[in-house]
């Protein structure tokens, strides 16, 4: 894809903004064009609007499949919805931070330390899939590299610090920091590759990251970001418009998604999961198809991989439910291939991610 062309005018540094002062027009789309109507956004948006209120109302019968359709509906929609908001609020925010701030943070050299950093940044943000999936794809447009949105991404869904207690509770401490520590060494592992094929001409270079301007000490940056900061009404409502329409491709997939869950509950008897994911290959292999097929939010899997760890004894499984089903999900391919213009950077991470993943899940039923 080629990157929209500045003019000179355009191309030097950017003032920082208002936090929540009136913005200045973003560059960030610069290469908008006249868009059609969004049928999958309306579509979904539709079918989840007239499901959420029957789902609230009716009694949820396991032999009805509407009933369990809209309930399934109305359970998803209160688990992901805070994080959607959230991570429109961080969106919001993010778009306000100059690029050369944000990559000062996460680093712009590339490398393993700015790997680490960005995998820490994942884990530290307490957002489910959904929402730090829209922060993702935030960090890509403000420079962030191929490999440090991996990272990021696969460190973050339920690595957040209120899943982890929770995992804790029903897994125990000591499986749950092994499904950390595996985690970041997948999320390190994957963007570095991510980078190395970046870097050799295989996979598209972040065109944004063309805009970061003379890198300065993000103290430097911090101390003129925090000079130019003004909180009002307007200014707060503004940044939450900008933000909302900056996750508009993660909202879409994430309503679509939760469709396709709902159905996939409709028919796929709740109880398969412990019946038919022990700790074999079969097993393995199911359960990675499982969690390919069906969309569950980070809130929604964590209990489920719960239960496969516990009633169908396979450890492997469990993680691999977990970490597979960030690799796969369809919500986060489809985003990432919107937000990068890229088949081959969206098509690539669970390419590169499953094998790893397989891999230790099979390792860990042997325990």
């Amino acid at each position: 894809m080629s990157h929209c062309e500045h003019d000179a005018k355009k191309s030097a540094p950017v003032a920082a903004p208002a936090c929540h002062g009136q913005a200045p027009a973003s560059q960030d789309d610069c290469c908008d064009v006249p868009q059609r109507r969004d049928y999958l956004f309306w579509g979904s948006l539709i079918v989840v609007a007239a499901a959420y209120p029957i789902g609230a109302v009716m009694h949820h019968d396991s032999h009805n499949a509407l009933s369990i359709f809209t309930g399934g509906i109305f359970e998803l929609f209160n688990q992901m919805w805070w994080g959607i908001a959230i991570g429109v609020l961080f969106v919001g925010i993010l778009g306000r931070l100059p690029r050369e701030l944000v990559m000062g943070v996460l680093g712009r050299d590339g490398g393993i330390g700015s790997l680490f950093r960005a995998t820490l940044a994942g884990v530290f943000l307490d957002l489910c899939s959904h929402g730090i999936l829209a922060v993702g794809m935030k960090l890509y447009e403000r420079g962030a590299s191929a490999g440090q949105v991996m990272a990021f991404l696969l460190a973050s869904p339920w690595n957040s610090f209120s899943l982890t207690l929770i995992l804790i509770g029903l897994i125990g401490v000591g499986w749950t920091l092994l499904f950390i520590l595996l985690s970041l060494l997948i999320g390190i592992v994957t963007g570095a590759i991510f980078d190395a094929l970046v870097q050799r001409g295989h996979l598209p270079a972040n065109p944004w990251k063309d805009e970061l301007g003379e890198e300065q000490p993000p103290s430097v940056l911090w101390r003129e970001l925090r000079q130019t900061m003004n909180f009002s009404v307007g200014g707060t409502m503004q940044l939450l418009r900008e933000g909302f329409a900056g996750s508009r491709v993660v909202i879409r997939w994430s309503l679509f998604g939760l469709v396709l869950a709902g159905l996939i509950r409709a028919l796929v008897p709740e109880d398969a999961f412990a019946t038919w994911f022990g700790a074999t290959m079969g097993g393995l292999w199911l359960t990675l198809l499982a969690t390919t097929v069906i969309e569950v939010c980070s809130e929604g899997s964590t209990p489920i991989a719960a239960d496969l760890m516990n009633r169908a004894g396979a450890p492997g499984n469990s993680f691999t439910f977990l970490m597979a089903g960030v690799a796969t999900d369809y919500t986060e391919v489809m985003s990432i291939r919107d937000t990068t213009k890229s088949w081959k950077i969206a098509l690539f991470l669970p390419l590169i991610t499953v094998p790893q993943v397989v891999l230790i899940g099979a390792v860990l039923n042997q325990f």
